[in-house]
């Protein structure tokens, strides 16, 4: 799951690969602002098949995050 965040994410910003690790801040990090954050959610949850909770990705600030909080999803 990690892997296919971090091709999105990519995607999203113009980043070095390198620069995206589980501990990346999505904003102070990466670079992404709020538009590009949801369009991103949107394309995984197609992906993916799951729904997200607006409620529940404002507090998904790192990459890990969104691995854990989708993982969750996934399995659920």
């Amino acid at each position: 799951m990690y892997e296919q965040i971090k091709e999105l994410i990519l995607n999203y910003v113009e980043v070095d690969p390198d620069a995206v690790t589980p501990d990346s801040k999505f904003i102070e990090d990466l670079g992404f602002n709020s538009f590009d954050f949801m369009s991103m959610l949107g394309e995984l949850e197609d992906t993916l098949g799951v729904t997200v909770d607006e409620n529940e990705i404002a507090g998904l600030s790192t990459v890990q995050d969104a691995v854990d909080y989708l993982e969750k999803l996934k399995n659920a």
